[in-house]
């Protein structure tokens, strides 16, 4: 394997050796091999007619408000996360609650990529391939009871990791919920990896959540709880600012936030605007979920 040292690369975005071992370790033990840290696997791409964002764009401009407001404080402030070893607990109306490592939680599943549009909710996009595993298989093998209605995911709270969280910039720590039905579609992943690599600190190592058709902030980072509840949680930005976030965040251009029109995207790395999809180009897949719901008010 031929590795690069470029005089571009700062110092705090190197893997430490000892990190890069331990990571390839714990790929070793879901199953994947070595190849699985260097090489993607083939991408079952639900938007390939779209050119994917570079690795920079990637991981270089993120919303991640545990490390910073700025779009590049989680590249820059990033490294004090450590994300392995790693437990996510899992909590309430389920047949096998505990505490389980991501070994378990995910052993014998399989690795999938897929390319998503991600929208952020200051109208910007990119398209990025991110690996991980449907929730729906994680979701089935826990048991779920049948007063599960929704399913709660709950950020790690630890100011000496996490220097953002020092600052009340936010109710810490970051909660997001989705619907039974939504965490149960197939476009819905746990995230463990981007273009075929461990994913970075600052994109929400070791393991988070994307749910394309949603606005950005629905895409909760560094998972440490799963709950499954009977009623609707209050995800974060909501209990912040209920006027301007609501519960479903479904990408809807004929919605405008308060602030600023959602008609219109900039794709990061491009100049020009262009048309917002509804359900971010995923409507025919995702639109019958919310059948007879006003998406006005149910924002």
């Amino acid at each position: 394997m031929l590795i690069r040292r470029s005089p571009d690369i700062r110092s705090s975005e190197i893997t430490d050796e000892s990190l890069y071992w331990r990571r390839r370790d714990w790929l070793a033990s879901l199953g994947f091999g070595a190849a699985a840290v260097v090489m993607p696997r083939l991408a079952h791409a639900v938007s390939r007619q779209e050119e994917t964002n570079t690795w920079d764009e990637v991981t270089g401009y993120n919303n991640f408000y545990e490390f910073g407001t700025g779009k590049d404080d989680p590249r820059k402030y990033a490294g004090t996360l450590r994300p392995y070893p790693w437990t996510v607990s899992v909590e309430g109306e389920v047949a096998r609650p505990g505490r389980y490592d991501l070994a378990k939680l995910f052993g014998g599943l399989s690795w999938e990529e897929r390319v998503y549009r991600f929208r952020c909710v200051e109208a910007w996009s990119m398209v990025v391939p991110w690996n991980g595993y449907p929730l729906r298989e994680v979701i089935k093998r826990l048991e779920p009871t049948s007063n599960a209605k929704f399913v709660e995911f709950t950020t790690l709270y630890d100011p000496e990791q996490m220097p953002g969280q020092r600052r009340s910039i936010l109710p810490w720590p970051y909660i997001e919920g989705l619907r039974m039905d939504e965490a149960m579609h197939p476009l819905t992943l746990l995230v463990t990896g981007v273009f075929g690599k461990v994913l970075p600190n600052q994109n929400g190592a070791p393991v988070r959540l994307i749910v394309p058709w949603k606005y950005g902030f629905k895409g909760i980072k560094s998972i440490v709880r799963i709950r499954f509840v009977e009623d609707q949680p209050v995800n974060t930005w909501k209990a912040s600012a209920s006027h301007e976030y609501g519960f479903y965040a479904n990408v809807n251009p004929d919605v405008d936030h308060p602030r600023w029109s959602q008609a219109t995207e900039r794709r990061l790395g491009k100049l020009r605007r262009q048309p917002t999809l509804p359900f971010n180009g995923y409507a025919d897949q995702v639109a019958d979920l919310y059948r007879g719901m006003d998406l006005r008010v149910n924002y």
